[in-house]
């Protein structure tokens, strides 16, 4: 016999209801679908279950294709991570493709879409090259983007597009893979946003500060332009930036705003491989309004971006979410 006081309660007289009249979250209707190898690409989206992030991934993909057939802004903003597992392709697709208005990188998105551009590689071994003072010395990236910023400094065009101008006009044996490079072909708008000392070029004996700082705030304000065009139903995805760019897209979205500009009725996603609270915050809650929805999709980036890439491109013949 237990010597604690209270006794357990007892199950008689549980009032039950049938299972058939209870309203339940998940049904086999919304259940995901066999696919079959030799279907094109569509039906295995179709196919995903109708639950959390399967239908946010649905849902999304639809409202992209409604932006597009708007003619709303569609804008993407990279992280440089996503350079850094080789998806330059699959975003320069998507540009080609009409799928992409404009885009926004962080400093270290310039430094590795150059180095790939010029030599095919990039991403050093931090660990091996910091040891003897050696991270962040390659020769060529220092020089060549450092005057790339200068020069396009005196011609009075923002950080994006002087990079985009170089690489363009280079014989680089790479260019056909560099973001920038081609966006400048497409005139597709790129803008750069740096914080100074965060990327290697900032130490090279070439940086001028001054410069740096100036075209990068040009950038800025072009950035607030471009971001006006996804009031009324388009969209702006952030791709692996966890800082720099949400906290840029805040400030744009208050910035507008505050001007008097409507910016509203537009929708927003993030893709990284962890939740981060500034993306979360930034992107997906703080600047929507009732009318629009936000989303974040966890994953890694050599996944979920071609996924997403694929998606678009099977767009007509994807069922309406």
């Amino acid at each position: 016999m237990s010597k604690y006081k209270s006794r357990p309660l007892s199950p008689r007289g549980l009032k039950t209801h049938s299972l058939a009249s209870r309203n339940s979250i998940v049904n086999i209707k919304d259940f995901a679908k066999t696919f079959s190898p030799g279907e094109t690409f569509a039906p295995f989206i179709n196919s995903l279950p109708n639950i959390l992030a399967g239908r946010d991934f649905k849902e999304f993909i639809s409202l992209m294709i409604k932006a597009k057939k708007k003619e709303r802004a569609i804008i993407f903003a990279l992280g440089a991570h996503v350079i850094k597992v080789g998806l330059n392709p699959v975003i320069i697709d998507l540009m080609k493709e009409g799928w992409v208005n404009a885009l926004a990188l962080n400093g270290a998105g310039i430094i590795h879409d150059f180095e790939i551009a010029f030599a095919g590689h990039t991403s050093e071994e931090v660990e091996s090259q910091i040891k003897d003072g050696q991270f962040g010395m390659a020769k060529e990236t220092g020089e060549i983007l450092n005057e790339a910023i200068n020069s396009g400094e005196k011609d009075k065009l923002g950080l994006g597009e002087s990079v985009g101008r170089t690489i363009a006009n280079s014989r680089f044996p790479h260019r056909d893979l560099s973001i920038l490079g081609v966006a400048y072909d497409l005139n597709i708008p790129v803008t750069v946003h740096v914080a100074i000392g965060t990327d290697i070029i900032h130490f090279h004996p070439k940086v001028k500060g001054e410069v740096l700082g100036k075209i990068s705030l040009r950038d800025f304000f072009l950035f607030c332009s471009l971001l006006e065009k996804i009031e009324g139903g388009g969209v702006f995805i952030n791709l692996g930036s966890a800082v720099i760019l949400p906290e840029v897209f805040l400030k744009a979205i208050s910035f507008i705003r505050n001007k008097g500009r409507k910016i509203e009725g537009f929708s927003t996603a993030v893709f990284d491989f962890i939740h981060h609270y500034r993306p979360h915050q930034n992107v997906v809650k703080r600047p929507l309004k009732d009318k629009r929805k936000g989303f974040y999709f966890i994953g890694h980036h050599e996944i979920m971006i071609p996924l997403l890439a694929a998606s678009l491109k099977s767009e007509s013949v994807l069922k309406r979410v």
